[in-house]
Protein backbone atom coordinates (compact mmCIF):
# COMPACT_ATOMS: atom_id res chain seq x y z
CA UNK A 1 0.00 0.00 0.00
CA UNK A 2 1.09 3.56 -0.73
CA UNK A 3 0.69 5.56 2.48
CA UNK A 4 -1.82 8.37 2.75
CA UNK A 5 0.97 10.79 3.64
CA UNK A 6 2.83 9.86 0.45
CA UNK A 7 -0.30 10.45 -1.62
CA UNK A 8 -0.83 13.82 0.09
CA UNK A 9 2.74 14.94 -0.66
CA UNK A 10 2.31 13.80 -4.27
CA UNK A 11 -0.78 16.02 -4.51
CA UNK A 12 1.18 18.98 -3.11
CA UNK A 13 4.01 18.46 -5.60
CA UNK A 14 1.51 18.07 -8.43
CA UNK A 15 -0.04 21.41 -7.49
CA UNK A 16 3.40 23.03 -7.37
CA UNK A 17 4.59 21.62 -10.69
CA UNK A 18 1.39 21.63 -12.74
CA UNK A 19 -1.05 24.18 -11.32
CA UNK A 20 1.40 26.79 -9.96
CA UNK A 21 3.19 27.45 -13.30
CA UNK A 22 -0.12 27.86 -15.11
CA UNK A 23 -1.43 30.23 -12.43
CA UNK A 24 1.86 32.17 -12.55
CA UNK A 25 1.57 32.51 -16.34
CA UNK A 26 -1.99 33.81 -16.13
CA UNK A 27 -1.34 36.21 -13.25
CA UNK A 28 1.83 37.66 -14.78
CA UNK A 29 0.23 38.07 -18.21
CA UNK A 30 -2.83 39.83 -16.78
CA UNK A 31 -0.73 41.99 -14.45
CA UNK A 32 1.45 43.14 -17.36
CA UNK A 33 -1.18 43.17 -20.10
CA UNK A 34 -0.18 46.71 -21.07
CA UNK A 35 3.35 45.47 -21.79
CA UNK A 36 2.09 42.49 -23.85
CA UNK A 37 4.28 39.83 -22.24
CA UNK A 38 2.17 36.88 -23.40
CA UNK A 39 4.25 36.40 -26.54
CA UNK A 40 7.50 36.33 -24.56
CA UNK A 41 6.05 33.75 -22.20
CA UNK A 42 4.97 31.49 -25.05
CA UNK A 43 8.32 31.88 -26.79
CA UNK A 44 10.15 30.93 -23.59
CA UNK A 45 8.05 27.80 -23.25
CA UNK A 46 8.42 26.90 -26.92
CA UNK A 47 12.19 27.38 -26.78
CA UNK A 48 12.56 24.88 -23.93
CA UNK A 49 10.17 22.40 -25.51
CA UNK A 50 11.90 22.34 -28.89
CA UNK A 51 15.52 22.38 -27.75
CA UNK A 52 15.24 20.19 -24.68
CA UNK A 53 12.25 17.87 -25.13
CA UNK A 54 12.17 17.45 -28.90
CA UNK A 55 15.92 17.50 -29.64
CA UNK A 56 18.17 16.81 -26.64
CA UNK A 57 16.07 14.35 -24.63
CA UNK A 58 15.11 12.46 -27.79
CA UNK A 59 18.80 11.96 -28.59
CA UNK A 60 19.57 10.88 -25.01
CA UNK A 61 16.66 8.41 -25.03
CA UNK A 62 18.00 6.83 -28.21
CA UNK A 63 21.54 6.67 -26.82
CA UNK A 64 20.22 5.07 -23.61
CA UNK A 65 19.18 2.05 -25.65
CA UNK A 66 22.85 1.40 -26.39
CA UNK A 67 24.67 -0.90 -23.91
CA UNK A 68 27.93 0.89 -24.78
CA UNK A 69 26.47 4.26 -23.79
CA UNK A 70 25.11 2.93 -20.52
CA UNK A 71 28.45 1.27 -19.78
CA UNK A 72 30.20 4.59 -20.39
CA UNK A 73 27.77 6.34 -18.01
CA UNK A 74 28.43 3.78 -15.27
CA UNK A 75 32.22 3.66 -15.67
CA UNK A 76 32.80 7.37 -16.23
CA UNK A 77 30.10 8.87 -14.02
CA UNK A 78 31.65 12.31 -13.48
CA UNK A 79 32.41 12.79 -17.18
CA UNK A 80 28.91 11.57 -18.01
CA UNK A 81 27.43 14.17 -15.62
CA UNK A 82 29.61 16.87 -17.17
CA UNK A 83 28.46 15.97 -20.68
CA UNK A 84 24.80 16.00 -19.64
CA UNK A 85 25.24 19.31 -17.82
CA UNK A 86 27.02 20.94 -20.77
CA UNK A 87 24.50 19.75 -23.38
CA UNK A 88 21.55 20.84 -21.21
CA UNK A 89 23.08 24.27 -20.64
CA UNK A 90 24.00 24.61 -24.33
CA UNK A 91 20.61 23.79 -25.84
CA UNK A 92 18.79 25.91 -23.28
CA UNK A 93 21.02 28.96 -23.67
CA UNK A 94 20.47 28.69 -27.43
CA UNK A 95 16.72 28.69 -26.76
CA UNK A 96 17.01 31.70 -24.44
CA UNK A 97 19.15 33.61 -26.93
CA UNK A 98 16.82 32.95 -29.87
CA UNK A 99 13.88 34.19 -27.79
CA UNK A 100 15.81 37.33 -26.79
CA UNK A 101 16.72 38.08 -30.42
CA UNK A 102 13.13 37.62 -31.55
CA UNK A 103 12.01 40.08 -28.88
CA UNK A 104 14.98 42.44 -29.24
CA UNK A 105 13.03 45.38 -30.69
CA UNK A 106 10.61 45.44 -27.74
CA UNK A 107 12.76 43.79 -25.10
CA UNK A 108 12.04 44.94 -21.54
CA UNK A 109 12.64 43.65 -18.03
CA UNK A 110 9.07 42.33 -17.96
CA UNK A 111 9.61 40.41 -21.21
CA UNK A 112 12.74 38.82 -19.77
CA UNK A 113 10.83 37.66 -16.68
CA UNK A 114 8.02 36.32 -18.87
CA UNK A 115 10.46 34.36 -21.05
CA UNK A 116 11.95 32.80 -17.91
CA UNK A 117 8.54 31.91 -16.51
CA UNK A 118 7.64 30.22 -19.78
CA UNK A 119 10.94 28.35 -19.93
CA UNK A 120 10.95 27.17 -16.31
CA UNK A 121 7.21 26.65 -16.12
CA UNK A 122 6.95 24.32 -19.09
CA UNK A 123 9.85 22.28 -17.73
CA UNK A 124 8.04 21.87 -14.41
CA UNK A 125 4.81 20.87 -16.14
CA UNK A 126 6.30 18.40 -18.62
CA UNK A 127 9.07 16.78 -16.60
CA UNK A 128 7.57 16.72 -13.10
CA UNK A 129 3.87 17.57 -13.27
CA UNK A 130 3.06 14.88 -15.83
CA UNK A 131 5.12 12.35 -13.89
CA UNK A 132 3.17 13.04 -10.72
CA UNK A 133 -0.14 12.54 -12.49
CA UNK A 134 1.09 9.01 -13.24
CA UNK A 135 2.39 8.59 -9.70
CA UNK A 136 -0.98 9.47 -8.22
CA UNK A 137 -2.88 7.30 -10.68
CA UNK A 138 -0.63 4.32 -10.01
CA UNK A 139 -0.82 4.86 -6.24
CA UNK A 140 -4.62 4.75 -6.29
CA UNK A 141 -4.51 1.63 -8.47
CA UNK A 142 -2.05 -0.03 -6.06
CA UNK A 143 -4.22 0.72 -3.06
CA UNK A 144 -7.38 -0.54 -4.75
CA UNK A 145 -5.80 -3.69 -6.20
CA UNK A 146 -6.26 -2.55 -9.79
CA UNK A 147 -2.49 -2.33 -10.30
CA UNK A 148 -1.89 -6.00 -9.51
CA UNK A 149 -4.69 -6.92 -11.89
CA UNK A 150 -3.02 -4.84 -14.61
CA UNK A 151 0.30 -6.60 -13.97
CA UNK A 152 -1.38 -10.00 -14.20
CA UNK A 153 -3.10 -9.11 -17.46
CA UNK A 154 0.15 -7.75 -18.88
CA UNK A 155 2.03 -10.92 -17.89
CA UNK A 156 -0.69 -13.06 -19.49
CA UNK A 157 0.05 -11.34 -22.79
CA UNK A 158 3.69 -12.43 -22.52
CA UNK A 159 4.96 -8.90 -21.85
CA UNK A 160 7.80 -8.29 -19.39
CA UNK A 161 6.32 -6.79 -16.20
CA UNK A 162 9.58 -6.00 -14.40
CA UNK A 163 9.23 -2.24 -15.03
CA UNK A 164 5.69 -2.24 -13.62
CA UNK A 165 6.78 -4.18 -10.53
CA UNK A 166 9.73 -1.84 -10.01
CA UNK A 167 7.46 1.22 -10.27
CA UNK A 168 5.11 -0.27 -7.66
CA UNK A 169 8.00 -0.98 -5.29
CA UNK A 170 9.35 2.55 -5.63
CA UNK A 171 5.99 4.17 -4.94
CA UNK A 172 5.47 2.05 -1.84
CA UNK A 173 8.98 2.37 -0.42
CA UNK A 174 9.86 5.98 -1.29
CA UNK A 175 9.65 8.32 1.69
CA UNK A 176 6.84 10.87 1.55
CA UNK A 177 9.38 13.63 2.18
CA UNK A 178 11.11 12.85 -1.11
CA UNK A 179 7.89 13.38 -3.06
CA UNK A 180 7.60 16.75 -1.34
CA UNK A 181 11.22 17.66 -2.05
CA UNK A 182 10.56 17.23 -5.77
CA UNK A 183 8.14 20.15 -5.59
CA UNK A 184 10.55 22.26 -3.55
CA UNK A 185 13.34 21.56 -6.04
CA UNK A 186 11.12 22.69 -8.88
CA UNK A 187 10.37 26.02 -7.18
CA UNK A 188 14.10 26.64 -6.77
CA UNK A 189 14.76 25.63 -10.38
CA UNK A 190 12.07 27.92 -11.75
CA UNK A 191 13.66 30.87 -9.94
CA UNK A 192 16.99 29.96 -11.56
CA UNK A 193 15.38 29.72 -15.01
CA UNK A 194 13.84 33.16 -14.65
CA UNK A 195 17.20 34.63 -13.65
CA UNK A 196 19.04 32.96 -16.56
CA UNK A 197 16.50 34.05 -19.18
CA UNK A 198 16.47 37.57 -17.77
CA UNK A 199 20.27 37.61 -17.79
CA UNK A 200 20.43 36.73 -21.48
CA UNK A 201 17.73 39.24 -22.35
CA UNK A 202 19.49 41.98 -20.38
CA UNK A 203 22.83 41.49 -22.13
CA UNK A 204 21.13 41.30 -25.53
CA UNK A 205 19.43 44.61 -24.76
CA UNK A 206 22.89 46.01 -23.89
CA UNK A 207 24.28 44.61 -27.17
CA UNK A 208 26.63 42.30 -25.24
CA UNK A 209 25.18 39.08 -26.56
CA UNK A 210 28.19 36.81 -26.06
CA UNK A 211 28.76 37.99 -22.49
CA UNK A 212 25.20 37.01 -21.59
CA UNK A 213 25.46 33.68 -23.41
CA UNK A 214 28.77 32.84 -21.71
CA UNK A 215 27.63 33.70 -18.19
CA UNK A 216 24.33 31.85 -18.61
CA UNK A 217 26.06 28.78 -20.07
CA UNK A 218 28.60 28.53 -17.24
CA UNK A 219 26.08 29.04 -14.43
CA UNK A 220 23.60 26.55 -15.86
CA UNK A 221 26.30 23.95 -16.53
CA UNK A 222 27.74 24.23 -13.02
CA UNK A 223 24.34 23.84 -11.36
CA UNK A 224 23.43 20.85 -13.53
CA UNK A 225 26.86 19.29 -12.87
CA UNK A 226 27.24 19.80 -9.12
CA UNK A 227 23.87 18.33 -8.08
CA UNK A 228 24.21 14.89 -9.73
CA UNK A 229 27.84 14.60 -8.64
CA UNK A 230 26.81 15.18 -5.02
CA UNK A 231 24.07 12.58 -5.42
CA UNK A 232 26.62 10.26 -6.99
CA UNK A 233 28.71 10.39 -3.83
CA UNK A 234 25.94 8.42 -2.14
CA UNK A 235 26.07 5.67 -4.79
CA UNK A 236 28.58 2.99 -5.79
CA UNK A 237 29.41 5.09 -8.87
CA UNK A 238 31.54 7.39 -6.69
CA UNK A 239 32.34 5.02 -3.85
CA UNK A 240 29.30 5.63 -1.59
CA UNK A 241 31.23 8.30 0.34
CA UNK A 242 28.08 10.01 1.61
CA UNK A 243 24.88 8.75 3.16
CA UNK A 244 21.74 9.30 1.09
CA UNK A 245 20.45 11.75 3.72
CA UNK A 246 23.69 13.75 3.64
CA UNK A 247 23.59 13.93 -0.16
CA UNK A 248 20.02 15.28 -0.09
CA UNK A 249 20.94 17.90 2.52
CA UNK A 250 23.91 19.05 0.43
CA UNK A 251 22.03 19.07 -2.87
CA UNK A 252 18.99 20.95 -1.62
CA UNK A 253 21.16 23.29 0.42
CA UNK A 254 23.17 24.03 -2.73
CA UNK A 255 20.03 24.59 -4.81
CA UNK A 256 18.59 26.88 -2.15
CA UNK A 257 21.74 29.02 -2.22
CA UNK A 258 21.53 29.10 -6.04
CA UNK A 259 17.90 30.23 -5.88
CA UNK A 260 18.71 33.00 -3.39
CA UNK A 261 21.56 34.12 -5.65
CA UNK A 262 19.15 34.05 -8.59
CA UNK A 263 16.72 36.34 -6.75
CA UNK A 264 19.56 38.77 -6.11
CA UNK A 265 20.46 38.70 -9.81
CA UNK A 266 16.84 39.37 -10.76
CA UNK A 267 16.74 42.32 -8.35
CA UNK A 268 20.05 43.69 -9.60
CA UNK A 269 18.99 43.53 -13.25
CA UNK A 270 15.69 45.25 -12.46
CA UNK A 271 17.64 48.20 -11.03
CA UNK A 272 20.13 48.23 -13.91
CA UNK A 273 17.75 47.83 -16.84
CA UNK A 274 17.35 51.04 -18.76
Amino acid sequence: MVSGVSILTMVVTLLVTLVMPIVAWIVYTVKNKDKKVGGALLLGAAGFFVMQIVIRLSIINVLSLSPAFMSFAANHYVLYCLILAFTAALVEVIARYVVAKILVKKLTYEHGIAAGLGHGGIEAVMLIGMTYINNLLYSVMINTGAYDLMVEQTAALGVDTSALLSAKEQLIETSASLFLLAGYERILTMILHVALSLLVCYFVSCKKDFVGIGICLVIHMLVDFVSPVINGLATPYLGSKLSITASYVLVYGFLTVVAVGSLLVIRKIKKSWK
